[in-house]
Formats: C-alpha cells, structure tokens, sequence
C-alpha cells in the first residue's frame, strides 16, 4: 500500500490516513519529510503471490520505486500512472489543519474524503467514500478507492505528490459544462463532453446496494454502447479570506439526484444536466459525512455550527439528518459531555440510529425524530471512538493507558446501545476501522506492520453474534493497496468492499511483465470463513490501476484509473467466475483527463449508479494556478 502524499508541506500521517489533524485531537508526531527526494532505485519485482496462504501479523515496509521510462512512447508520470509529469511548483504556505485527504483531493469521510480517507478531521472536519468513498447507493457503505502511479519510495511520494498537489487545487466560481460542448472553456476543461469513451462490454450485469451480507440480484447493467461523455462539472469553490482549506466532503446518490457538499451547503444537481434542484443552507462546513442513504434518502453530516476564521476555527458540534429528495434538514441535534459540546469526527446509520463518535464522548439519536436514544458509558479509561453503520451497528470502543491500549470491537442494539457481542482485540493495537457491519469485519495496523500509512496490516472476520474470531486474514502493506481512515473516521476504507462472505481488495501496482516500464494490479478474493485467498483474480490490465468500489449483488463495481493517454472505466466482476464486463469508459481526449486524473479514487469521493459516474474532491482551498479546478465532473453513457 503506497504512502499517501499530503498536502503542500504537510507532514506525513500516522498509522491510517487522512486529512490534517484537528487541533482539538490528540495527535501523534508526524514525521518530517526530506528536503530533496534521492534517486529512484530499480524497478520492483513482479506483484504479489496470489495464492499462497496469508500469515497473521504480517507486513512490509515500504516497497523500492521504479525509475520513469527513459524515453517515448511512454510519457513520464503525472498524478496517475503514466500521466504526463506536472511541473514542478514553488512551495506554499502550509494551511491550517482542515478536512481533507492528503494529495490531490483528500478522500471522503469520509473519503474520504473518501474517504479513507483516512482520512482526520481538523478545524475544517474530515470525511468517503470513501471513499466516504465509496458509492452512495441506499443502505451501500463507500468502499473502494485508491491512488493510482507507479510504486516510488514513501519519502520520494510525499514530496513530488506535494508538489503536484499545489496544482491540483482553486478557487473558482460555479460552472457548468453540458455535454452538448458549447461552451467557451471546452478547450481547457472537461466541457467538450460529446468526445466519447471506447465501446465494448458484453452485457454483463454489475453494481448494487446490498451491504455484503447478502447477494441479492445484480442491478448495473452494460449500456449498448459503454463510451461515457461528461454530464456537467462543477468548479471548485472560492474559500473565505484568511483560511487555506475548508472541507467539502459529502456526497450521495440518489435515483433522481446527485447531491455534494459546498464550503457551507449542500446542493443537489439533476444527475443528467448538472441542474440545480435544490440548495441546503448551512452555518458552516461539513465535517464528516455518512455514505450510507436510507430507502426513504435520508443521509446523516456532522457540521460546524459557523464559518471557520483565521482566529476561531470551530468546532464539529452539530449532528444533522438531511432530506436528500427534498433538499432539506429534518433535525439537528448535539451533545455534551460534562458542560463542554462534543467535537463529532464521525457519524452513521445503523438500524434506524444516527450515531456520533470522537474521543470526547458519543451521542445516538433515532433516525426519524433526532430524540436522543442513548449515550456510551464513559469513564477514565474507555470510549466510544466511532462507529459503524448498515444493517447493524457497531462501536470500536478505546480502553487503557495509550501504551497500553485494548479496543473492544461491539455489536450493539441501535435502540438501547446494549452490547449484544464483543471481540477484544490484542492489547497494543491503537486503531481499527470497520470495514462491513454484516459480515463484521474490521482492519488494524497491527504493531504498526504495515509501514505505508494506509491503516491496515490485518482483517479481523468476526461472528458478530458471538463475538468470537472467525478469521484473521494477512494484507502486508506493500502487496495490498487498501486504505482505511482507523484514527477518526472509523467506517472510511478506500480499495475493497466485502459480499458474498469474501473481501476483495486491490493489490498494489507492480511490473505488468510487459515491454517497457508498464505497470497494472488486481482485485483479489479472501474468504472470511477461513482466511485464505480464494484464487480469484480480476487483472486492471496494462498500466491500468483497478479499485472495488462496492458490491452490486454479487457482483463488484471497480473503478479502473487509466494511463496518461486513455479514459477511466467503471467495470463489473462477476462474483463467482471474476469475469470482467465494461460498464462504462471515459473520454480520452486532454481536457477531460486533466480532470478526471485529479480525482484520485484514495482521496476523492466516486460514485456509480444507473450508468452515471460521479467523481468529487473532499476540499476546498485558496491556492492557486493557472488553470481552473473543478470539485465534481459527471459522466454518462446513452
């Protein structure tokens, strides 16, 4: 799992990832990066063994980078594998802690940002999808995306991916490129959206919103023709004077609306035209987001209660249910613990309940009325650190000293909070993150193993009506690219997705055997019964980079990020066979891929659904360059 760049002189972040640190947190030393990177070392060997048996505990540091082609065809690396290097930029200024993934567009819760991203709250919150992730579909938890560039040392990543960042982010005003491509920037944006994707695809059903425990029948299906064009695009938005970022992350799907954060609203966008069906005022950013929507569209934010300043960066005290088809707030609600209102870093839905968490204390509301339903016992040493949703609800409560830290992973009644089972974890191991609620399965970094920043070392498959171990898979950290945000936002992992009593997972990019210094990956099945790969493999193809998003059925929705000179794909594996069908393909004519290639799956939000594919930023902030910045771009098929 490749470190994750952070934003303009950021440091580096500790075990899971995410955007800058909120002030209000306890935080670790960061690490400081290196003034210049040293040369890249040879090429890595082929990818990992793919089928033999995983070992419990196991992880890597950091694998060695691969040096650039030494000449054309292959154009040198750029934010994505193969892109076109950006030019290098003169540092900034360093911002302020702020919601917001590290690189590019840090991930939802949640990633994310996605997302994973993970991804931690500052003055400005966090996000998710996934990666909050992953996909909004109702009831669907984000899952599945990732950073795609060739594997370079840890060090060398954080400050050329720094550099590029300064590029990737500006202030703008709102802005819509409508498929037809009238439109005077259509030269320098992704506006020329008549400009299709190949064809292909064989019919193949993929996508879903069932939450991995069940299969249920596939819904996506493969279009007559897969060639995307760009719906609308949405600029990224102007950041108040005196504050460098602010967060954005938030986004969902609905059948009629595609509906994302602002610095302080919410609008939801026609999924067609980019038109504007509604706006949601709010006093203040968005903090973190759930990915989970209800039958009814019904989603859950944490807020700030104002704008943030240079001088009072607020706190993320409000918890709010929106209305995601009205475009309006059911009720908001917030909690304190003692005389002081809690900072939330995340929240969810679980079985009709709203749940809040940080490490000041947790609130659970009931969904349709925000009546308070309980709060988690707290005491000197323990606390609820967040939770996740779906189906059930579950709680990673902190116990101990923090040399001596044990997390209680508990299934819980949403309406009573009582524990109806618990697994504890060894003592030692400081974060996990839910990754599903039913099947529960739930990612450590355990004794820091997995030395690339991305949270996880090893899965835990729990029977989440005993509390009893059912698995303990292995995913070393430089075999694997999945992330997840363990430290705050305990539900946004990023590069996986579980169904079918099986987790699937992205494998980190490795030498594709081919001529040159091509590149790819795979999605790979573990069963969660006994903890060993499946043998399944779904290939990215050459210099191709693939990321599951979700589960559609039983099948997975992945997202493909593309070399410097073709479109994206959205693809669907079949569960059993991990047969391939193309879903959907971008344009690949510059301006559309300048765009698309901004929209890291590790740190952005991507959702697909109904042959839309909608990719967003989790940020805002006041840098600048010369050209515009977009916080979402849609894409369609006919």
């Amino acid at each position: 799992m490749t470190q994750p760049p952070p934003p303009p002189n950021q440091p580096p972040q500790q075990p899971g990832f995410g955007p800058p640190q909120d002030p209000s947190q306890p935080q670790a030393p960061a690490p400081s990066a290196p003034g210049t990177p040293p040369a890249p070392p040879p090429q890595p060997p082929a990818g990992p063994d793919l089928n033999k048996a995983p070992e419990p505990g196991y992880g890597y540091p950091q694998a060695p980078g691969t040096p650039p082609p030494a000449a054309p065809p292959t154009p040198p690396q750029g934010p994505g594998y193969g892109y076109p290097q950006q030019p290098q930029q003169p540092q900034q200024p360093q911002p302020p802690a702020g919601y917001g993934y590290p690189a590019q567009q840090p991930g939802p819760y949640g990633q994310p940002g996605p997302y994973g991203q993970p991804q931690q709250p500052g003055p400005y919150g966090q996000q998710p999808p996934y990666s909050y992730a992953q996909p909004t579909v109702p009831m669907q938890a984000q899952a599945g995306q990732g950073g795609g560039g060739r594997k370079i040392n840890a060090q060398v990543a954080i400050i050329v991916l720094a550099v590029v960042a300064i590029a990737l982010i500006v202030g703008g005003g709102v802005w819509y490129a409508s498929s037809s491509g009238k439109d005077d920037d259509k030269q320098t944006t992704a506006g020329g959206g008549d400009t299709k994707g190949g064809k292909g695809g064989d019919g193949k059903d993929g996508g879903s919103d069932d939450g991995g425990a069940t299969t249920g029948e596939a819904k996506e299906k493969a279009p007559a023709s897969t060639g995307s064009k760009v719906l609308f695009q949405v600029p990224s938005p102007k950041v108040p004077k005196g504050v460098s970022t602010i967060s954005i992350a938030g986004s969902w799907l609905t059948d009629s609306v595609y509906a994302k954060s602002g610095l302080s609203e919410i609008t939801g966008y026609d999924r067609k035209t980019g038109t504007k069906k509604w706006t949601l005022d709010l006093p203040g950013p968005v903090c973190a987001a759930t990915s989970y929507v209800t039958a009814d569209n019904k989603t859950a934010i944490v807020h700030k209660p104002a704008m943030p300043s240079k001088t009072d960066p607020q706190s993320c005290t409000e918890v709010a249910v929106v209305d995601l088809a009205a475009g309006t707030k059911v009720w908001t609600k917030t909690a304190k613990s003692g005389t002081m209102p809690v900072s939330f870093s995340n929240v969810t839905i679980g079985g009709g309940t709203v749940a809040a968490g940080s490490t000041s204390g947790g609130a659970a509301w009931d969904l349709a009325t925000g009546d308070e339903r309980w709060a988690p016992k707290t005491s000197d040493s323990c606390y609820d650190a967040g939770y996740g949703g779906g189906t059930k609800l579950v709680a990673v409560r902190k116990c101990g000293s923090y040399d001596q830290r044990q997390l209680h992973i508990q299934n819980v009644d949403p309406k009573t909070g009582d524990i109806l089972a618990e697994y504890k974890m060894d003592e030692g191991i400081e974060y996990a993150a839910v990754v599903s609620t039913d099947p529960l399965v739930v990612a450590a970094d355990v004794g820091d193993s997995a030395g690339d920043g991305s949270g996880i070392s090893d899965f835990f498959s729990i029977d989440n009506k005993t509390g009893k171990l059912r698995a303990r898979l292995s995913a070393p950290g430089d075999e694997f690219a999945a992330r997840c945000d363990a430290i705050y936002k305990v539900e946004n992992c990023t590069g996986l997705t579980v169904g079918n009593d099986r987790l699937y997972i992205a494998t980190e990019e490795h030498d594709s055997g081919g001529d040159g210094y091509s590149q790819t990956n795979e999605v790979v099945a573990f069963d969660l019964a006994t903890g060993k790969q499946t043998g399944q493999r779904a290939d990215a193809g050459e210099n191709y980079e693939i990321f599951p998003l979700r589960m559609d059925g039983p099948n997975v929705i992945a997202y493909k990020r593309p070399p410097y000179d073709k479109g994206g794909q959205i693809v669907s594996i079949d569960g059993e066979s991990f047969k391939e069908t193309v879903l959907m393909e971008n344009p690949s004519t510059e301006a559309v891929r300048d765009v698309e290639s901004r929209m890291s799956p590790d740190y952005s939000e991507i959702q697909f659904g109904q042959g839309g594919l909608y990719m967003s930023s989790v940020y805002a902030s006041d840098f600048t360059s010369r050209e515009k910045e977009y916080s979402v771009i849609a894409f369609g098929t006919e």
